[in-house]
């Protein structure tokens, strides 16, 4: 029985990761209720993990574009670290797929900043002459909702800036796909991880940079 059960788990992952790859699916939950009623003509309450999905997922997207995702993700990752050093003043942190490197075709650049004046991080993004869209986002916090500012940028790539109150720049939240600590990169960090997991991008980067300068 044990084995038919996870048999059947593993049809649902893969179900619900080729329902989110291939017919554009955005949200775990709805990929798995669709899986659920596609392979068992009914929703269960014993549905796969997100983070289980997210894992197929990525392994789908390695599989069919795993050249092109390499470097989508040195190209995000490049972008993230330009925004970053420009938001300095407020601290920012780099979160998600980008950070981790287990993007897919669709995935946008996460980063969490830290401000206790909205009106300020405006001010200094109009005047970075940046297109920007503020969000209100209510998230479960503790078992209460808790209001917090989104901010998307329009970048080559999409960009998610989450706004949190400077006093918890120190606090450790959890993912919402695997339940694990989230880990916030730092624009050091990122740069570092430039420099070992992409090092000929890196090389060649630098060597067009300097070029430029000269």
């Amino acid at each position: 029985m044990r084995k038919k059960n996870d048999q059947i788990r593993q049809l649902l992952i893969r179900e619900a990761a080729h329902l989110m790859f291939d017919e554009g699916v955005e949200q775990y939950i709805d990929a798995k209720k669709k899986a659920a009623k596609r392979i068992l003509g009914k929703t269960t309450r014993h549905l796969p993990s997100n983070g289980e999905i997210a894992e197929a997922l990525y392994q789908l997207s390695l599989f069919y574009q795993g050249d092109s995702m390499n470097n989508q993700l040195f190209q995000m990752r490049l972008l993230a670290m330009d925004i970053m050093e420009q938001l300095a003043i407020f601290n920012p942190r780099l979160i998600g797929s980008v950070s981790t490197g287990r993007i897919r075709q669709d995935s946008d650049v996460d980063i969490h900043i830290f401000t206790d004046n909205i009106e300020e991080l405006q001010n200094y993004l109009e005047k970075m002459g940046w297109q920007y869209e503020l969000k209100q986002v209510w998230i479960d916090k503790n078992n209460r909702p808790v209001e917090y500012t989104h901010v998307y940028l329009v970048k080559e790539f999409p960009v998610e800036l989450s706004v949190y109150p400077v006093n918890e720049i120190r606090v450790k939240s959890r993912s919402s796909t695997d339940g694990k600590l989230i880990n916030r990169l730092s624009v050091v960090a990122l740069r570092k991880l430039l420099m070992t997991e992409h090092c000929d991008e890196w090389s060649d980067y630098i060597n067009r940079c300097h070029i430029s300068e000269n």
